[in-house]
């Protein structure tokens, strides 16, 4: 790869994370919030960080392009070969450089012989004899980019600052819920729940009773759990690498982190210091969707409309998105109706009329990819798929958002070099302490199960 292809190839990533940057923007200004999570800035300011850096590699890149230009000018004006010739009109012309290809003097195919000239330059000093002798023996030492021929001047190119990220899901489900500050100095957050609300009644007659019916109250807890990760690293590595390694791992906690506190806001079993996540509650509503590949996606489209349903029956309120893994999404993709046209179609489709489905104009990890029955669906990777009779199914999650709480403190990215102290170590750590409650209404979310769900593409 050329420096060129190595700019635009560096503008492409950097326009991804430019595109991260305003879909967190995009977002908060949809859900009309001044202000940013705490999950959120977090993600913000390492997506603005890539960009920095994205800006800095190029600048330096076309820097050395100009570099390389100019030297490029000034070899084809000043090399040998290249020197300046008069023309019949005086004007200064180049002259080209030739280059003599000559076979191997001792080849196959020459006439001449190795072991004859070494006879005739011991018996008689041929001159001849000895120079080709002499040619051939330079030519034996020819040197090449093999070490301990040559090759330890042309050392290996190390781009560090391009270096290979581990791939981690992103924090879907948790951006998409309704973000909070973890309150200071509390293990358990509890919010009062009227259970059993009051009534009223037509009075029958007058002076006569009114109705009066006790409300009858409760609380819900949510305790507040801790996400931490550390990692032991030699202050050698530290201080003597080019690059700032201890960001780097840093970083990569940072990204685990994420996908830890996503996978817990889903699957969190409510023991052992885990939250209780969507899929684990109690008194959500329940969807069996069985569906073949004949049915496809419109007998799936049947199961999201009773979801909604559920929601709009028991909630008494719309819900506001679709949550499924992307394996499902691109399932989705794949399937055709009688007259083999796409259920979910593209958005260049032109008018799509009566599509199940739209794909989002922008197809990518974070918000919605596209929509279905009305609603945009958002999908995350840290869904499991082995769940089912047969470990083999994914869920689809329909849910009002703002219905399900998150608080979130600020992620704490640490270094202590005094523990280890006596090898040289020292201990990278990142924690965040946070707290998740999905059962204020548990009627705001429907889950779809069923053997429909352990359908994905070849």
């Amino acid at each position: 790869m050329n420096k060129r292809d190595m700019i635009d190839d560096l503008r492409i990533k950097r326009d991804d994370e430019k595109h991260a940057l305003d879909a967190i923007l995009d977002r908060a200004k949809r859900e009309k919030r001044s202000v940013l999570s705490a999950g959120e800035s977090t993600l913000f300011e390492r997506h603005e960080a890539e960009v920095i850096a994205f800006d800095e590699r190029i600048d330096e890149l076309e820097e050395q392009v100009r570099a390389d230009e100019a030297a490029r000018t000034m070899e084809a004006r000043y090399a040998p070969g290249a020197a300046a010739r008069r023309n019949n009109s005086g004007v200064s012309m180049p002259t080209a450089s030739a280059r003599v290809s000559e076979p191997s003097t001792y080849s196959r195919e020459g006439r001449n012989s190795y072991f004859l000239d070494l006879a005739r330059v011991a018996q008689t000093g041929d001159r001849d004899a000895r120079a080709r002798l002499e040619r051939n023996d330079a030519e034996q030492r020819a040197i090449s980019t093999t070490n301990g021929a040559g090759g330890e001047f042309v050392p290996p190119l190390w781009i560090t600052e391009e270096y290979v990220r581990y791939a981690r899901p992103h924090r879907v489900f948790a951006d998409l819920v309704k973000p909070q500050p973890l309150p200071a100095g509390t293990d358990v957050i509890n919010i009062p729940k009227v259970s059993s609300g009051t009534a009223t009644a037509v009075q029958g007659t007058q002076n006569t009773a009114v109705q009066q019916t006790d409300m009858v109250t409760t609380s819900i807890g949510s305790p507040v759990f801790t996400v931490a990760g550390a990692q032991t690293a030699a202050l050698q590595l530290i201080e003597q690498s080019p690059i700032r390694t201890d960001e780097v791992i840093l970083s990569d906690l940072a990204a685990d982190y994420a996908k830890q506190l996503d996978t817990l806001f889903l699957t969190g079993t409510g023991s052992g210091g885990q939250p209780t996540g969507v899929l684990t509650l109690g008194g959500t509503n329940s969807v069996t969707w069985s569906g073949t590949a004949l049915t496809g996606a419109t007998s799936l489209y049947t199961a999201v409309a009773s979801a909604i349903s559920k929601i709009w029956s028991t909630r008494y309120a719309a819900p506001t998105a679709i949550v499924m893994h992307p394996r499902r999404f691109a399932w989705m993709l794949a399937q055709v109706d009688s007259s083999n046209r796409p259920i979910i179609l593209p958005p260049n489709a032109g008018g799509a009329f009566n599509a199940a489905g739209l794909v989002a104009p922008d197809l990518s990890a974070e918000g919605p990819a596209g929509f279905f029955a009305g609603l945009p669906v958002h999908l995350d990777p840290n869904i499991p798929t082995n769940l089912g009779a047969g470990s083999d199914q994914d869920r689809v999650i329909v849910l009002k958002a703002d219905d399900v709480f998150a608080w979130e403190g600020n992620v704490k990215a640490e270094a202590f070099p005094q523990t280890y102290a006596n090898q040289l170590s020292m201990l990278l750590r990142l924690y965040n302490y946070a707290s998740f409650q999905a059962a204020r209404y548990p009627a705001s979310i429907s889950v779809i199960s069923g053997t429909g769900l352990n359908q994905v593409l070849a």
